[in-house]
């Protein structure tokens, strides 16, 4: 039996949202990839904040300085860098405000798109909070590490509502499809949160007076590693099942480009490892984190309907 997009409201639209244009799915779906465009952005901006250690270069929170919202030229570039990624971070701020209102203005109403667009952007000010407890507290990893994982989950609420924001049928897939998609989601987001720690562990840390979490780098390079294998083989299961059973054109589309961003990522993983982890590469690494999660969420949201 198909499934159906949930069912539409009609809703009287009050004099405020008068003044913001009727969006089409269309324009929602143009507000979700800006979302997602800036969300991966300040995850690379962030890593350039801590490969550089300029974590402090602002040393305090909300403002700059004790006495300045903006860097002066006694903290330098590591000044600049930081306050760049703050700047950035009100651009994020932006986005998600116009990708809430178009979801609000949207008419018929849909709920499910309003709970994602909410939840995404509450997540910005969230972010904003947790960066500033992880200055005032001298960039505690731990902190750091939770700074990180909001973006991620950002992109992830953003590309659901995405999927969601669909006006044809879902299609109906096999239940061993279904099982492989929901755990690539689960392998990801651990391969994620793992990596997290293995930042955490090595000398990436922000400032050079910033403490690690304790763990052994190279104990924790290796789980992250054997997870990331494990990964490689969910995913290699998946695109044989797209293929063999019958499944849709979309979800064996994105399951491939899923393996493929995989398979890049680990080269990129294993490269910075054995080269010192040189800052250039662990940039890369970092922006294709943000790019396998928005490609594992699409993964999900196409896995469809159970087949009867």
């Amino acid at each position: 039996m198909t499934t159906e997009p949930p069912p539409r409201e009609a809703e009287p639209v009050s004099r405020f949202w008068r003044l913001v244009p009727e969006p089409s799915l269309d324009v929602v779906r143009r507000w979700g990839w800006a979302s997602v465009a800036v969300n991966i952005g300040i995850v690379v901006t962030g890593g350039l904040v801590r490969l550089t250690g300029s974590g402090l270069g602002c040393p305090t929170w909300p403002s700059c300085t004790d006495d300045s919202y903006v860097p002066h030229a006694a903290l330098g570039y590591h000044g600049a860098i930081e306050f760049t990624n703050r700047m950035l971070g009100f651009v994020v701020g932006v986005v998600a405000i116009c990708t809430w209102l178009v979801v609000m203005r949207y008419r018929p109403v849909r709920h499910d798109l309003r709970r994602l667009a909410t939840a995404a952007a509450l997540g910005v000010p969230l972010q904003a909070v947790i960066g500033g407890i992880s200055v005032l507290t001298g960039l505690n990893p731990w902190i750091v590490s939770a700074h990180f994982l909001v973006s991620p989950i950002i992109i992830t609420l953003t590309v659901s509502m995405m999927r969601r924001s669909r006006t044809s049928p879902y299609p109906h897939t096999p239940p061993v499809v279904r099982a492989l998609a929901t755990a690539c989601v689960v392998a990801v987001w651990l391969t994620v949160a793992l990596g997290t720690v293995v930042t955490g562990a090595g000398p990436h840390s922000g400032d050079p007076e910033t403490g690690r979490n304790g763990f052994d780098p190279e104990l924790v390079s290796q789980l992250h590693a054997d997870v990331v294998f494990g990964l490689l083989g969910i995913t290699i299961a998946l695109v044989i099942a797209t293929r063999v059973t019958a499944t849709s054109r979309t979800l064996r589309k994105l399951a491939a480009w899923l393996l493929a961003i995989e398979l890049l990522q680990g080269a990129v993983g294993f490269t910075q490892y054995f080269t010192g982890l040189p800052w250039g590469v662990v940039l890369v690494h970092m922006f294709l984190a943000g790019l396998l999660i928005a490609l594992v969420t699409a993964v999900y949201g196409e896995r469809g309907t159970p087949a009867t």
